[in-house]
């Protein structure tokens, strides 16, 4: 018999095995429920009037549209905020880099609610109104490392040959950067974006807290649906969420190749 495990437990593929039912059982089965539940109506018959319902909603579409809106500056800011910072963590000439690493990542060891409660007191104790504002502020700061990171971890790994090379051709600082370096970090942008646009998009927390509930995003309005017991509508809601996933995520596809067309000519 333990001859047996030891055959099974030698074979590299049998390792995938826990993972695989893993996958299947927290991702594959629930993504399935949604899809059954977003195309059937309450007696379990297809329709497609969740989705047509959607498109007839006007305020359910108004709030998509005002997050994919919010989604795309609270992303724009972190690219602006969070590439300069990637890029002077990276720096090796920079003794404290490894030190700045921890002190960006030591806010996301506290839970984003409690991060969020954070900036609402912050907000009161400047006596500064809770909104619009407030929300941008609070995205850009819960999502800003999930920018970061991946750039920060793209540009410490890129070839510095490259760079030098760029250099003895006689390219200008500028040109290094626009036709080097940023096409090379690509891959770390678009990581960067998929992990802010998406969850922007989603939360429901930070919109309620900042906003005093005045504001809805769209994982608000899924999040009523359910509770509410509208679990066919709030499963379409979450696959038109899916829907705009899989979308970005096809946009973000050439990354890779995109990295690979650096250079100067």
């Amino acid at each position: 018999m333990f001859e047996k495990i030891n055959i099974f437990l030698s074979r590299r593929r049998n390792w995938t095995i826990p993972y695989a039912i893993f996958l299947f059982i927290f991702v594959v089965v629930p993504l399935l429920l949604i899809g059954w539940y977003g195309i059937t109506d309450a007696d379990g018959k297809f329709t497609m009037e969740n989705f047509s319902r959607f498109m007839q909603h006007t305020e359910a579409l108004n709030t998509f549209i005002y997050s994919v809106g919010i989604a795309i500056i609270t992303t724009l800011v972190c690219i602006l905020l969070g590439y300069p910072a990637a890029w002077i963590l990276s720096q090796k000439r920079f003794n404290t880099s490894r030190t700045l690493v921890v002190l960006f990542i030591l806010p996301m060891w506290i839970n984003i609610l409690i991060r969020t409660l954070a900036t609402v007191a912050l907000f009161d104790f400047l006596h500064l109104p809770l909104g619009e504002g407030a929300l941008v502020f609070g995205m850009i700061y819960n999502f800003l490392p999930f920018m970061i990171y991946p750039i920060y971890n793209t540009l410490l790994k890129m070839d510095q040959n490259l760079i030098e090379a760029a250099q003895d051709l006689g390219a200008s600082p500028f040109q290094v950067f626009t036709k080097t370096i940023f096409p090379l970090s690509m891959p770390g942008v678009t990581s960067g974006i998929m992990m802010v646009f998406m969850p922007t998009i989603s939360t429901f927390a930070i919109a309620e807290l900042l906003t005093m509930n005045n504001i809805k995003l769209f994982g608000t309005t899924i999040q009523e649906n359910i509770n509410n017991g509208l679990w066919n509508y709030g499963a379409a809601l979450s696959l038109i969420m899916l829907l705009l996933i899989g979308i970005t995520g096809l946009l973000g596809g050439d990354g890779n190749k995109t990295s690979n067309d650096g250079g100067l000519i």
